[in-house]
């Protein structure tokens, strides 16, 4: 039984529990409610999306060269790096630059490959919809203490776009050709995609 100091209860007084437990002063509980919640923030890592970085203080500038291409899609390493680039600008965290040396720290990218197949049909069997998947290694190294800090060697990304022409188009280059924008747009969301894994810590 909680009883309030220097109260008392005659002998023919009910217990009434509920009503003394409403009497204890709030504020002591509070502080302690308060003070938890902040520790388990603290401990699960828990950032606000878009804001959050595991990166070392120190890094301010980051290197991202030109990506290797390995597929046979025309353009395909430029559009990615320049959407990456974008997306760290964009960030307004970190200086970028095109160089892998004279940095704090130096993202790489190599697309291994890019392939395109029919998702769905119409009715006279051509295809209405596409799903391209492409497949890229990432890597960024902290250039003072020569460590990788974030890498993936195998990135997959799938998306799919709706056909742009009644012929089927399987081969990557013939597809970009006749929809020009979804090199555009899957670079950009690549781009979104990456960055966000490599600086969101959860």
């Amino acid at each position: 039984m909680v009883r309030l100091q220097g109260q008392k209860r005659r002998p023919d007084q009910p217990i009434n529990k509920i009503s003394e437990f409403l009497r204890v002063p709030a504020v002591p509980f509070l502080c302690v409610l308060v003070a938890a919640c902040g520790a388990a923030c603290v401990s699960c890592g828990y950032s606000l999306a878009g804001r959050g970085s595991f990166l070392p203080a120190y890094i301010r500038t980051i290197g991202i060269p030109t990506f290797t291409n390995r597929t046979t899609v025309f353009n395909l390493e430029t559009q990615l790096t320049q959407k990456v680039r974008a997306e760290f600008i964009g960030r307004g965290k970190y200086q970028v630059l095109p160089q892998n040396t004279g940095v704090d720290a130096l993202l790489t990218g190599e697309v291994s490959a890019v392939t395109i197949v029919p998702a769905s049909f119409n009715t006279q069997q051509l295809a209405s919809r596409y799903a391209i998947t492409m497949t890229a290694r990432i890597e960024l190294r902290d250039m003072r203490e020569n460590k990788v800090l974030w890498e993936n060697p195998s990135v997959m990304f799938r998306q799919e776009y709706e056909a742009t022409s009644g012929r089927t188009a399987t081969d990557p280059n013939a597809f970009f050709q006749q929809d020009t924008t979804s090199l555009e747009r899957m670079s950009t969301e690549f781009a979104r995609t990456i960055v966000s894994a490599i600086l969101e810590a959860f």
